[in-house]
């Protein structure tokens, strides 16, 4: 069963390399404008900070990745 990881209680560094796997994903499309990857790792921090995205823990898997907030309630609710 999935779990909401509290994104505060990751160390920083095992933080921004989720962030970053996240959103340089394939598949990740961002649109004809080209957004460094840094930029993109800010915008995610945010939102993390505003609810906006979680840190998901699978314990089926034993992965951890950056979920948004509706792909998150529906991991963690589909048990």
């Amino acid at each position: 069963m999935p779990l909401i990881v509290p994104w505060k209680d990751i160390p920083a560094d095992t933080l921004d390399n989720l962030i970053e796997e996240f959103v340089t994903r394939d598949g990740t499309d961002y649109g004809d404008t080209e957004i460094p990857t840094a930029t993109k790792v800010e915008q995610v921090r945010q939102q993390l900070k505003r609810g906006e995205a979680f840190v998901v823990f699978d314990e089926t898997t034993e992965s951890v990745g950056v979920m948004g907030k509706e792909q998150a309630d529906e991991a963690v609710n589909s048990e």
